[in-house]
C-alpha cells in the first residue's frame, strides 16, 4: 500500500529524493466495465509544472537514465513512451524518491502545494483478506480505522467516487472476489479522494478490456478539464496519439519531446524502440 501525507514542499525547489515523504500519494488505476455514472464533475484545480533537468541514474555499471530533460506543462496530459527497460518506471520511482539520482527534479505550484496521485501497474495484496470494497475505501481515504466503517465526513465522497467508476453496486463485495479490472476500478475511485493536482499513471490501460478503456479515457478527459497535470506512461500508441497533449520518447535518454502528431512518426518510433538508441532529430 502507499501512504497519504500533506505535501509540504514550496514552489520551485528540487524534489525527488524527498518527494515521497512530503507528498500526498495515492494508488489509483482503472478497470473493465462501462459505468453508469451520475457523479458531478471533478473540482477545478491548478496543476503544477514538472521539470526534469539532466536527471541521471546509474545502477552498478548500467546506465538507466542518461541526462533526461523535459517539462510537463500544467494541466496537460503528457505521455511517456518507450520500450521495456528504457527507464520509464525508473524515472517515476526517481520522481517519487524511491531511487537515487543525479540532476534535478522540481515541482512549480501555481499556489499552495497540493496533492500528488500515483497509479502503479498493479496492486499486490492477500486476496483471502475479508476486506470489502467499502473497507478498502475507508482504509485508504480516512484516518479512522476501517473496522469502524466509513466516517460521515468521507461517506458521500466515497459513494460519488464509486459511482463515477461504476462500482457503487459492489461496495459490499470482498476485494479478493473482484476481477482484476474491478479491483483496478476501486483503486481509481479512491484516487479521486481528494482530487489530486498531479497524477502519475504507470500503464493504467495494460489490463483493461474495451469497456474499461472507455472508463479510463473518460476520466482522462475529466482530469484534463479539471486542470490536473498528468504524467502518463503508456504502451498503447494509438491511445497516446488520440489522448495526449504532448509525448516524450524515452530509451535511457530523451529521443524526442513533441506533440503526438510530430512525435509518433514511423521514423521516430523505429529509433525509439531500437536496441541501441541513437539521437533523433
Amino acid at each position: 500500500m502507499t501512504s497519504k501525507e500533506t505535501l509540504l514542499n514550496k514552489p520551485g525547489p528540487p524534489v525527488g529524493a524527498g518527494l515521497l515523504a512530503n507528498a500526498s500519494v495515492q494508488s489509483i488505476s482503472s478497470s473493465d466495465e462501462t459505468p453508469l455514472s451520475r457523479a458531478s464533475s471533478l473540482p477545478q484545480v491548478c496543476g503544477p509544472t514538472l521539470d526534469f533537468a539532466e536527471v541521471c541514474l546509474t545502477l552498478g555499471r548500467t546506465t538507466i537514465l542518461d541526462k533526461v530533460s523535459f517539462q510537463v506543462q500544467p494541466g496537460n496530459v503528457h505521455a511517456l513512451v518507450g520500450p521495456n527497460g528504457g527507464g520509464k518506471s525508473s524515472l517515476i520511482k526517481t520522481l517519487l524518491g524511491q531511487m537515487p539520482h543525479q540532476g534535478q527534479l522540481s515541482l512549480q505550484w501555481p499556489g499552495e502545494p497540493g496533492t500528488i496521485g500515483y497509479v502503479p501497474q498493479a496492486l499486490e495484496f492477500d486476496r483471502g483478506l475479508p476486506m470489502t470494497v467499502d473497507d478498502f475505501m475507508a482504509a485508504m481515504c480516512q484516518r479512522r480505522p476501517a473496522f469502524l466503517g466509513l466516517s460521515k465526513h468521507y461517506a458521500g465522497a466515497i459513494g460519488d467516487a464509486l459511482e463515477r467508476v461504476g462500482m457503487q453496486d459492489k461496495r459490499k463485495r470482498r476485494m479478493g472476489a473482484l476481477s482484476g479490472g474491478e479491483r483496478q476500478r476501486v483503486l481509481l475511485a479512491q484516487g479521486l479522494i481528494p482530487a489530486p493536482q498531479l497524477l502519475v499513471l504507470d500503464e493504467p490501460m495494460s489490463a483493461l478490456d474495451e469497456a474499461g478503456i472507455q472508463v479510463f479515457e473518460r476520466l482522462l478527459g475529466d482530469w484534463r478539464a479539471a486542470g490536473i497535470t498528468v504524467l502518463w506512461i503508456e504502451h498503447d500508441l494509438e491511445a497516446v496519439g488520440r489522448l495526449a497533449d504532448r509525448v516524450t520518447g524515452l530509451n535511457r535518454r530523451v529521443l524526442f519531446d513533441a506533440t503526438p502528431r510530430e512525435a509518433l512518426t514511423p521514423e521516430r518510433l523505429l529509433t525509439l524502440f531500437s536496441t541501441h538508441p541513437r539521437s533523433a532529430s
